[in-house]
């Protein structure tokens, strides 16, 4: 296969840097918030830079970017491989985190000024990215646990009284996934002698059989289940998504559950093609998602409760497609997972904005009602954001749900469809709903928006992307399908891996 000419240590960049970025500021600027919040968008826009370089050369070259960590290769040592999805994911990442500290810079929260505020997104930062990019499952297990500690603390130091509660909770089902996850490891290692993705696939593919891959093939799915919020393990992520500060909650909500989603396509694409029974469960916990998700937010009291729930609804989706497994079905669900995140976070840092605005800070629909009237520049970046999570041209939206109803007629997959297309349509109620409780609703005569509140900048930027990749969705598209393509034969990740980049 050709290989790539690029230096690959590029693909340490986009983990080093927010790691050396976060260690500075601790060290020399936790009492200077402001310069502290300009460091980690400068690392992070350097983050954002190395993602893209990364991409642009699996683009131009056809071939990943493998560095083998140390000069040990693999399987013996750790490499990192920055792969179509690998690259992809990561780029998802760092742009969207980029956006939370950009909204984390205009917002008034408290917890914004606490010495470990900015540092702790960046460690969220590396953890995501660290975790697309390894080709040793015990390092995806140990960037994961960067993410959960990153989150569970950013979410304890919370403006909202409940946030230490939605810690604890998030703390305590992370620990399950964990412990899922080091065990599976475990039977993986007891039976293959290896933990490299692609030396496991190999060795996988040689013996599906043996006595303890179905094990760990189960708790692989309960790991991640949980780290995506997948129907039933779903319970901790409202709760824990309303409390966290607007900044994070908008990070937790759009990128971090996209880790979860990210390794089951590494589970049924890479080590375990071959498993009958993975497909039929995704799609059944998708379809139950998109149910429990669709539901939750008709029925919620809360603009940032809603938009929660709505998350279960859209990870519904990606499952659903990621189930099917067709080339057309997994470039849908890439797509819909850079779509999705783009648009979810940006639609929470509204959220945000309204409660900024409103007497006492609450997304309850009973303060904010008629709150947004003082608003209208955050109107209409929200109704473009519900466009698109309800599908509707010309929002990027449009382009996922497109995808994704293609690829289950090509499937011939008419319940599933029927089940997503109701789906489709209550997010279409509860989008209109809050739009018509915060925009059009006239506030009671006591209620005054107060004249200042978070910015919208970030948000801005967010919907101005998602429009562009609405009206011009083509270059996404494009690389999405060869993703897909790259993805349908594990024997070319594996060769590329273990070969490494010269």
């Amino acid at each position: 296969m050709p290989e790539t000419s690029v230096n690959p240590h590029l693909a340490l960049l986009p983990i080093v840097l927010p790691l050396a970025a976060a260690a500075v500021g601790l060290l020399l600027l936790r009492h200077r918030p402001r310069a502290m919040a300009l460091l980690a968008l400068a690392a992070m826009a350097g983050g954002v830079w190395a993602s893209w370089s990364l991409v642009s050369a699996v683009n131009a070259e056809g071939a990943p970017v493998v560095l083998h960590v140390g000069g040990w290769r693999a399987p013996f040592g750790i490499n990192l491989v920055a792969d179509h999805l690998g690259a992809m994911m990561a780029l998802m990442c760092q742009s969207v985190l980029l956006a939370g500290v950009l909204y984390a810079r205009g917002c008034r929260d408290t917890c914004v000024r606490f010495p470990v505020f900015y540092p702790l997104l960046l460690t969220l930062a590396a953890g995501l990215t660290g975790a697309m990019l390894t080709g040793d499952l015990f390092n995806f297990f140990v960037f994961a646990e960067l993410v959960v500690i990153s989150g569970t603390v950013l979410t304890a130091c919370s403006d909202h009284r409940g946030g230490v509660e939605a810690a604890y909770k998030y703390f305590y089902i992370a620990l399950v996934a964990a412990m899922a996850l080091l065990l599976a490891n475990g039977c993986l290692y007891a039976e293959y002698g290896t933990l490299n993705m692609a030396d496991l696939a190999a060795r996988i593919a040689d013996r599906p059989d043996a006595p303890l891959a179905g094990v760990a093939l189960g708790l692989l799915l309960v790991s991640l289940g949980i780290k995506c919020a997948a129907v039933p393990f779903h319970f901790w992520q409202p709760d824990f998504h309303t409390t966290s500060p607007t900044a994070v909650s908008a990070m937790l909500s759009s990128v971090v559950v996209k880790l979860g989603v990210y390794g089951l396509i590494r589970v049924s694409m890479l080590l375990f093609p071959h498993a009958d029974s993975v497909s039929p469960l995704l799609v059944g916990a998708g379809v139950a998602g998109v149910a429990v998700g669709g539901l939750g937010a008709v029925g919620t009291h809360d603009l940032k409760r809603m938009l929660a729930y709505s998350t279960l609804a859209q990870i519904g989706f990606m499952l659903v497609a990621v189930g099917w497994k067709s080339g057309p079905a997994i470039a849908a669900a890439l797509v819909f997972a850079i779509n999705h995140a783009l648009v979810k976070a940006a639609m929470l840092m509204l959220a945000g904005a309204v409660a900024s605005r409103a007497p006492v800070k609450s997304a309850s629909f009973e303060v904010v009602a008629g709150v947004g009237r003082a608003l209208p520049g955050a109107g209409v970046l929200f109704l473009l954001g519900g466009m698109a999570l309800a599908g509707l041209p010309p929002m990027n939206g449009f382009v996922s749900k497109l995808g994704v109803f293609r690829a289950g007629v090509d499937q011939a997959a008419w319940l599933a469809l029927g089940a997503l297309a109701v789906g489709s349509l209550c997010t279409f109620v509860y989008v209109a709903r809050s739009f018509q409780r915060v925009w059009w609703e006239s506030p009671e005569a006591a209620v005054h928006a107060k004249p200042y509140g978070d910015s919208l900048a970030a948000p801005l930027l967010l919907i101005t992307a998602s429009l562009a990749l609405g009206v011009a969705p083509q270059p996404l598209l494009s690389f999405a399908s060869d993703t897909a393509a790259w993805l349908a034969d594990p024997a070319v990740y594996i060769d590329a891996s273990l070969k490494g980049t010269p």
